[in-house]
């Protein structure tokens, strides 16, 4: 029997509040589920802090540091893109960072959010590190921006567009990440049945997009995420599960 890729979740905020009073625990589920690493992103400096402090304390992490696209902030941006470069060598990834077009719906703001996204690409290429992209109502334009910048290693987390938007980042070679969620949404059910095994990875976001929207969700339920994709594509979970996990390993460089 061939050996299977580890799992990795390349998308979750366990630096969420609300996992500080049972993190350890909910780690030690998630490596019981298999899970062997975690792309541990975040939202902005504090985040990133905190990131790199869990990740001396459980290996299983691999943090990543971002600014959310709806934080408009010039001047964080500036701290944000300083404080990677100055820890490079700790990070996996830049994220998580984007557009948002569903929060943010001024033409001047949406203008300020681009130029933010801009820095992060070019900051992705200039450290060789991956982007872990939000792109919540804003695929097309966020996908645009990636393939004009130059952006080579990327991971559209939770993509919300139709798979003719998708297409060219498909194209591009980028990759997309399912959540558990996608037991009960119609548009990332479609998302799946149209992508690709090669450009899948699984992700769980969490706290949040779970398999239930009322129950906080973690690292442990990576497998409904697999088990989902293997339906909706008419595969076994074993094909699934060696498709993601060898994506997650090229895109991170994981060993």
């Amino acid at each position: 029997m061939a050996v299977l890729p580890p799992l990795i979740d390349t998308h979750a905020h366990i630096c969420d509040e609300s996992f500080d009073r049972d993190r350890a625990r909910v780690l030690a589920r998630a490596e019981a589920a298999g899970v062997a690493a975690i792309i541990a992103v975040g939202e902005d400096l504090a985040d990133a802090e905190k990131n790199l402090a869990l990740a001396r304390r459980f290996p299983i992490l691999r943090p990543a540091a971002g600014l959310y696209p709806t934080l408009l902030a010039p001047v964080a941006a500036d701290e944000m893109v300083s404080f990677i470069r100055r820890h490079r060598d700790r990070f996996w990834a830049v994220g998580e960072v984007g557009l948002d077009f569903w929060a943010v719906k001024e033409q001047t703001e949406r203008a300020v959010q681009r130029k933010i996204f801009a820095r992060f690409i070019d900051l992705a290429r200039e450290l060789d590190l991956p982007l872990n992209v939000h792109s919540r109502s804003a695929g097309r334009h966020a996908v645009q921006m990636l393939i004009e910048r130059g952006a080579v290693s990327v991971q559209l987390h939770a993509f919300d567009g139709k798979f003719s938007t998708a297409r060219p980042a498909v194209e591009a070679g980028y990759y997309f990440s399912i959540p558990p969620s996608v037991v009960r949404s119609r548009q990332k059910q479609k998302l799946v049945s149209h992508l690709p095994l090669d450009r899948l990875l699984v992700e769980t976001d969490s706290p949040v997009l779970g398999a239930d929207r009322a129950v906080r969700n973690e690292p442990a339920n990576l497998p409904l995420a697999i088990r989902a994709v293997a339906e909706i594509k008419q595969v076994s979970e074993e094909a699934v599960r060696a498709a993601v996990g060898q994506n997650a390993q090229d895109l991170y460089r994981l060993v």
